[in-house]
């Protein structure tokens, strides 16, 4: 009898189309890793990112606001699955394959920082190498996860994770509907966040953007949603020239508006010295690092190490560790 496994890369031809990656065909993993009986080898990299604790992480990690008061607000871990949504709908429309497409999702922000891109911009100014947070969502599943084993992914997924900022020639179906759905969501939970925080009122948002998309969050992720289901075909996946202008114009007016605002960037200028202070203490003190992170040090310099361990951190744990470095503890009298 054949396995589960078996039966699912038997049935994949049927459902995915010509231009999808069918999991009998993936590019293999770095190193040799049994086959699952019961899970395709993209099944296998959703649960592994997903029972991750870098995944976990991600709960307590900005997405825009630093530190916003009130419980509904996005955070990385909400757009990680907000991004993997959308994209599991549109590969499925497009005849893709829709769990190669989720282990690409939920793993492309793994890299990001403590404070969001403020934290980014930050390490990239600290760091003697520069980073970037897509580089550094594929070091994690190469080589941080596990205790430095790494989560020994399939080629496909980690290349979608490595290029899902930017893209590349390379890329596949699943990889770019991946990249352009991290921007369908973030854009929409960013603007309704702002709204929700009277950063923007309903009025302040083009009359384009209003008119061609939609004026709620819902009807505007589906409007862009539909376009880029309804205009990809074959080597294409893309909008309609209606829309693709409709979301540069978009994807604008969230820069201007929202990501460069200085009421929700008021506080990003101490987020250098937080990371910094951080960084500096440890360079110093390779010693007080976590084993892996010692082990790190040893094989690729100090820097390398302590870049991995402050990038790692939540918003939450960066500020405990520069209390407890830097701020003198409460005077206990007897």
């Amino acid at each position: 009898m054949s396995c589960p496994r078996e039966t699912r890369e038997a049935l994949e031809p049927l459902i995915i189309g010509p231009q999808g990656v069918l999991a009998r065909d993936s590019r293999g993993r770095l190193y040799p890793d049994e086959p699952c009986p019961n899970r395709t080898c993209f099944q296998r990299d959703i649960d592994r990112i997903l029972h991750s604790k870098t995944f976990r992480r991600l709960k307590h990690k900005t997405q825009v606001f630093l530190q916003p008061e009130g419980d509904h607000y996005r955070t990385r871990l909400t757009h990680t699955l907000e991004v993997s949504r959308i994209a599991r709908t549109v590969a499925r429309a497009l005849a893709l394959n829709e769990d190669l497409t989720e282990a690409i999702a939920l793993g492309h922000d793994l890299g990001h920082t403590p404070f969001g891109h403020a934290g980014e911009r930050a390490l990239r100014n600290i760091h003697p190498g520069g980073f970037h947070h897509y580089e550094q969502s594929l070091r994690v599943v190469d080589r941080l996860e596990r205790d430095g084993r790494g989560l020994n992914l399939c080629y496909e997924t980690r290349m979608g994770i490595l290029h899902h900022t930017h893209g590349s020639p390379d890329d596949t179906r699943e990889a770019t509907v991946v990249r352009l759905s991290d921007r369908i969501a973030y854009m929409n939970h960013d603007l309704d966040d702002a709204l929700r925080a009277e950063l923007l009122r309903p009025e302040d948002v083009p009359e384009l953007i209003r008119r061609r998309i939609g004026e709620r969050n819902s009807l505007r992720i589906n409007a862009i949603t539909s376009d880029l289901i309804a205009n990809s075909a074959g080597d294409t996946v893309g909008y309609s020239p209606e829309m693709a202008e409709a979301v540069e114009v978009f994807h604008n007016f969230m820069y201007e508006a929202v990501y460069r605002n200085p009421i929700a960037k008021g506080e990003e200028s101490k987020v250098e010295n937080i990371l910094q202070s951080i960084y500096d203490y440890y360079v110093r003190h390779v010693e007080r690092l976590p084993a892996i992170y010692k082990a790190i040090a040893d094989e690729e310099g100090v820097d390398r190490a302590v870049c991995d361990y402050v990038s790692g951190m939540t918003d939450k744990y960066a500020m405990y560790q520069y209390s407890e470095l830097f701020i003198p503890a409460a005077w206990q009298l007897r």
